[in-house]
């Protein structure tokens, strides 16, 4: 199955259903399912300047959900989501810029620590 790195706390968002593109600087052909893997890089202040944005959206119960900086599991497998469409546009609150993956049916998974890499990558998962 493909995975795909993306720094927390964007991969959180991604996994809980919150955030429904995934902001890049290129396009994709991939469609499907794939597996979002948590980054091992996180600081505090990426931590805080998100928490900033997810606040300007106005979402008292995002804010209630937001998990607390210690809270996020990096390094690792923490669920997946479809990707249906590969944008240069969008509507969505969370679309930033230049092309964004459109993401759908989000589905949290217990963690299993991985190794990430650059853009999509091959993971074995059992069967």
């Amino acid at each position: 199955m493909k995975a795909l790195s993306i720094r927390q706390p964007w991969a959180w968002l991604i996994v809980y259903g919150w955030k429904d593109v995934e902001n890049r600087s290129w396009n994709t052909k991939h469609r499907g399912r794939f597996l979002v893997h948590a980054a091992q890089g996180m600081t505090r202040a990426e931590y805080i300047e998100t928490l900033d944005f997810v606040e300007s959206i106005g979402s008292p119960d995002l804010l209630r959900a937001f998990p607390k900086f210690d809270q996020l599991e990096r390094g690792g497998i923490i669920g997946s989501v479809e990707l249906v469409d590969s944008a240069e546009a969008s509507d969505s609150p969370w679309y930033m810029g230049e092309k964004a993956f459109v993401l759908r049916d989000p589905q949290p998974l217990p963690f299993q620590r991985l190794k990430g890499r650059l853009g999509f990558f091959d993971v074995e998962v059992p069967q």
